[in-house]
């Protein structure tokens, strides 16, 4: 696994208000425990992401909102390729559909969705640009 290849230790443990978090710091991501194997697959994309980044805690709302969806933005690309995408699409009546299929949370294909905008989905996004941690 990459994480194990980086030094990064990855700890599962209850978490009252999100699914993930990174620690720069201590080298570690944390992530709630009871999670579905999508919803952590999803998770630790997304927490791998501000690794790359090398982000770290910040204080400033707006740079924190701009670091979250950067990592959801990266995520989402990473886990949904296109031509995933363009298969499911044939067939999936919705975007529920299309998420179990391609083994990602809805919302994270919905802001890969939003990013690939005007390309003709046969779904329209639900939400606007959350962050998943």
């Amino acid at each position: 696994m990459i994480l194990d290849e980086l030094g990064i230790v990855v700890i599962r443990t209850w978490l009252r208000d999100t699914w993930g978090a990174w620690c720069r710091d201590r080298q570690r991501i944390v992530i709630a425990s009871g999670l579905s194997d999508v919803q952590e697959r999803c998770v630790l994309a997304h927490e791998l992401e501000h690794v790359y980044a090398d982000d770290a805690e910040c204080s400033n709302p707006v740079e924190r909102v701009r670091q979250e969806r950067r990592a959801d933005l990266e995520a989402a690309r990473k886990l949904v390729a296109i031509s995933d995408l363009a298969e499911v699409a044939q067939w999936a009546g919705d975007p529920h559909t299309a998420a179990a299929e391609l083994r990602v949370t809805q919302r994270l294909l919905e802001v890969r969705l939003n990013d690939l905008a005007g390309e003709g989905w046969p779904w329209r996004p639900q939400g606007g640009s959350r962050t998943a941690g």
